[in-house]
């Protein structure tokens, strides 16, 4: 089975049945769900923006199994994405700009490390090991995985300003942004 989540009105999601739509249940995760990710086995994890956490899903019951705190390190996630393979977990927060890195497994904090300002979401390549940020203040944030328990900052990438979305295609390896021009005035 596949499912697409819609995070609509807090503190519920919506999960829908990739083949057909239908919408197969609602889930309340006590609070403003942002960025999901999904391991492939059942498992799902959506940053819970306004409650510094992390709810972890199962996927077949359709329940909330736990909830990751990750205040002790920061709030406001709004990106998250997940290396399945070694199961790390990499939220992407506001409140003190910084990816913080956790276990899929149990929730425990691996380390964080500082990225741009304004976060609005995040993504993992399996294929080169490195964790992206994206970031309305014109910034890219690129994380290494040198290994499961060591991580760093590899670059900082500049991209338009409030190109604060992105989205990985896994066949060319490409980060794509979405921006906007504004204009003032009359043309």
């Amino acid at each position: 089975h596949h499912f697409y989540i819609l995070s609509h009105s807090a503190p519920n999601i919506t999960v829908l049945d990739d083949k057909d739509g239908a919408i197969l249940g609602t889930i309340d995760i006590g609070g403003a769900p942002e960025e999901a990710a999904t391991d492939g086995h059942g498992k799902i994890y959506v940053d819970i923006e306004d409650k510094a956490a992390i709810a972890v899903i199962d996927a077949n019951t359709m329940k909330m199994v736990n909830r990751y705190d990750v205040s002790a390190k920061g709030g406001g996630c709004a990106g998250l994405a997940l290396d399945a393979k070694n199961e790390i977990l990499f939220a992407t927060c506001r409140d003190k700009s910084n990816m913080i890195i956790l276990s899929a497994v149990d929730g425990h904090i691996i380390t964080d490390l500082p990225i741009g300002v304004g976060s609005d979401g995040a993504t993992f390549s399996p294929v080169t090991m490195e964790a992206f940020s994206s970031q309305g203040d014109g910034t890219l944030t690129v994380v290494k995985e040198d290994s499961p328990t060591s991580f760093r900052v590899e670059q900082t990438v500049a991209t338009p300003a409030r190109a604060k979305t992105l989205t990985l295609d896994p066949k060319t390896g490409q980060i794509f942004l979405r921006s906007e021009e504004r204009r003032v005035g009359k043309e």
